[in-house]
């Protein structure tokens, strides 16, 4: 079983090198078969000059379009030769890579779940007191809802089988938010999706810091609801805090 990791990025020269660095580990890349793929959003930093010794494909948008990060992963998705797709945010790290591989390997290869998401954390380094409540809560929650049946996982880390993906029609690209919880609703109708709480992604709490958790919550609740209720979400853009 191949393995495409696919990372959308831009302007990320500070972050991703910690994500690329685990997954250039030469233990790893000798126990799995993946390939690793950069969707860039024209970055004007040094993103793509990092990338370009350590990844396996870069993919950059030159059209003069925009690009989201649905759009972003989608365009990965075109050039992955994975039987799995693993997309992961540029700004996290994981923890225990080898682990993170092995139960993907045994929940897919043993299994009929059609996809996989696992806990999100604030790397532990930058970790407050409001953080772990918060994650606690939302993981919990996260869990409950693919338990229920609707569906749900953050674009920090989904897994996805490649057929599924595009059978159910991959990332719609006029959403700028809430495009992750709208493709797993989607996914869902399709077979069930595995919350691992053994697996535990890092995220950085940059966004948290800048504009609080209340704000943040908000700002979710009111995209998934348009994006349930209209097919798009409120925010016309996703600003990026680097």
């Amino acid at each position: 079983m191949k393995y495409s990791i696919i990372v959308p990025t831009f302007n990320e020269e500070k972050l991703l090198p910690n994500l690329l660095k685990q997954l250039t580990n030469p233990e790893l890349r000798k126990n799995f078969n993946y390939e690793i793929i950069l969707s860039d959003a024209h970055s004007t930093d040094k993103t793509i000059e990092i990338a370009s010794k350590l990844v396996d494909k870069i993919i950059e948008n030159n059209s003069g379009r925009k690009q989201n990060i649905a759009i972003g992963r989608n365009e990965g998705a075109k050039a992955a030769t994975g039987d799995i797709l693993i997309f992961l945010n540029a700004d996290i790290t994981i923890n225990n890579p080898i682990n993170f591989f092995s139960i993907i390997k045994n929940k897919f290869e043993n299994s009929q779940f059609v996809a996989m998401t696992c806990k999100v954390d604030v790397e532990p380094s930058e970790e407050k007191l409001s953080d772990k409540i918060f994650h606690i809560f939302n993981n919990n929650y996260f869990h409950l809802l693919n338990l229920m049946g609707v569906g749900m996982a953050r674009g920090e880390c989904q897994i996805i089988r490649k057929e599924i993906f595009w059978k159910a029609g991959a990332n719609q690209e006029q959403l700028a938010a809430g495009e992750d919880f709208d493709l797993f609703m989607r996914i869902r109708k399709l077979g069930k999706v595995l919350f691992v709480n053994d697996v535990t992604i890092y995220e950085s709490p940059r966004r948290y810091r800048k504009y609080g958790y209340w704000n943040i919550s908000c700002s979710w609740f009111k995209n998934s609801v348009s994006v349930v209720l209209k097919n798009k979400s409120l925010d016309q853009e996703w600003e990026q805090v680097r």
